[in-house]
């Protein structure tokens, strides 16, 4: 009896450690959405949107644990909501959820990250101190509670029969399309980075981010921390079969990025203006690849991830080019990689699961799973939709959801933190003597401004000089 004991206090340590360890690779995640989002902005927007993605980790923190985990798994709840466990309180003495907490709050951080990409270089910072909170304590926790807590009526199926649930392993529609509806109702109320449209920028490229290996980086980052979003699903390793349940997410996770990347690269090549082979692109479709094998990872063959990889690179493309042409700006295409990938896994995975999926059973019940699946997509988006235009729209009327031209102009490092991530001075130096020998000492002796490539404007056409001098100014009081 002593051993069994043993054995079964190993498991539930094991199981503990499990969610952790995974949880913290999630939490890298965070790193890379930061490093994507840095390089995929201005160099004058740089520290605005780092300081966003630290934000959402520890504004996240504070709002899941005050209500969003109560209202995400607070026992006992109804279909609708949680409603217990507020500051998780009532957890019971073993604290036992402590490791379930910590593995729900990355994913719920991840939700409102997708949004600030979207709204960058142009959003007032006290409007995103409010969604960030709003979307992690109460629109993302109440959908997981739908689909992932055991009362959940999403979880509970049709009439109860759990066979028959909502297909969602990691969240392809839980994370993703509520992130990814979040930011395109944002970005669309926000309005375009001032110029983002206008006939003489609009294929020059005046907006684009300013170092793409901030932007591989940040990529590789995301890639990596996607085999623990998916693999870690399984939320134990103790009991039979949940190892190979972890590895089959593992390797259909990098099987539909993949496919998702390669075919994002040569549809890119084919059908952009440049006829360039894009790496940002590539970047893109393979993360919209691991986005839509979230809802089907743990039970697709690996064809299936591939199918599911292969349409996924189609959807970014498509999705970029939808949201373009309805002259949304959305700076990182966050909609697409998110929304359209997340949409696309919900939509498929009830026709590619093994066994029961529809080209597998093609009856009754795989029929009825499917239509299970798009009523929870349809009504997570409506839910997510319409908090977000009350949100963001309420926002925009009181007049705190954007800054003023001249702070976009100008940049937000500079004008919302005082802290540009490019010091001017830095490219400079603050010599006279420089000046006068003509950067003799190694500076140039007109500024370079290292967003635009331009000696002594920037790409709206400041006065970097003008604007030096006024830094310094500003200094001296």
């Amino acid at each position: 009896m002593a051993g069994q004991d043993e054995l079964d206090y190993l498991k539930d340590n094991m199981d503990h450690f499990f969610l952790l360890v995974n949880g913290l690779i999630i939490f890298l995640m965070q790193c890379g959405f930061a490093f994507l989002e840095a390089g995929s902005v201005r160099a004058k927007n740089t520290t605005n949107i780092l300081i966003k993605n630290l934000l959402d980790v520890f504004l996240g923190a504070m709002a899941y644990w005050a209500v969003g985990y109560a209202f995400a798994y607070g026992d006992p709840g109804n279909g609708f909501i949680g409603h217990s466990q507020f500051f998780l309180s009532e957890i019971g003495e073993d604290e036992s959820a402590l490791s379930s907490f910590f593995f729900q709050f990355v994913f719920a951080a991840t939700a409102a990250t997708i949004v600030s990409g979207s709204m960058a270089e142009r959003t007032e910072f006290k409007a995103y101190l409010i969604y960030s909170v709003v979307i992690t304590g109460f629109v993302y926790p109440v959908v997981s509670h739908w689909a992932w807590s055991e009362t959940g009526w999403l979880a509970d199926g049709i009439n109860g029969m759990v066979v028959l649930g909502f297909q969602d392993f990691a969240g392809s529609s839980v994370v993703h399309m509520v992130g990814g509806v979040a930011a395109l109702t944002g970005a669309a109320i926000l309005g375009p980075r001032i110029g983002r449209f206008d006939k003489e920028n609009i294929d020059k490229g005046s907006h684009q981010g300013h170092t793409v290996p901030l932007v591989a980086l940040g990529g590789f980052i995301l890639f990596f921390g996607f085999f623990s979003f998916n693999g870690g699903s399984v939320l134990a390793i103790s009991n039979p079969g949940d190892g190979i349940v972890m590895a089959r997410a593992i390797v259909n996770t990098i099987i539909s990025g993949a496919a998702a990347a390669l075919v994002s690269l040569g549809m890119g090549k084919v059908l952009y203006n440049t006829k360039k082979w894009s790496l940002l692109t590539m970047i893109n479709g393979g993360l919209t690849g691991m986005v839509a094998i979230c809802a089907g990872c743990n039970t697709l063959y690996p064809w299936g991830a591939f199918v599911t990889g292969v349409v996924a690179g189609a959807v970014f493309i498509g999705g970029s080019a939808l949201v373009f042409r309805l002259r949304i700006d959305d700076p990182l295409d966050a909609v697409a990689v998110h929304l359209g990938g997340g949409l696309w896994g919900i939509f498929s995975t009830p026709w590619l699961a093994r066994g029961t999926g529809i080209f597998f059973a093609w009856n009754g019940d795989a029929f009825a799973g499917w239509g299970w699946n798009l009523l929870g997509a349809l009504v997570i988006t409506v839910w997510t939709a319409a908090l977000s235009v009350l949100l963001f729209g309420g926002m925009h009327i009181l007049g705190i959801l954007r800054v003023s031209p001249e702070t976009e102009y100008m940049g937000l490092d500079e004008k919302e933190h005082g802290e540009p991530a490019y010091p001017i001075m830095a490219y400079v130096g603050n010599d006279s003597r420089n000046a006068a020998n003509g950067g003799a000492n190694g500076f140039p002796a007109t500024a370079f401004h290292p967003e635009s490539g331009a000696q002594g404007k920037d790409n709206e056409g400041l006065d970097v000089a003008e604007m030096a001098s006024e830094r310094e100014a500003a200094d001296v009081v």
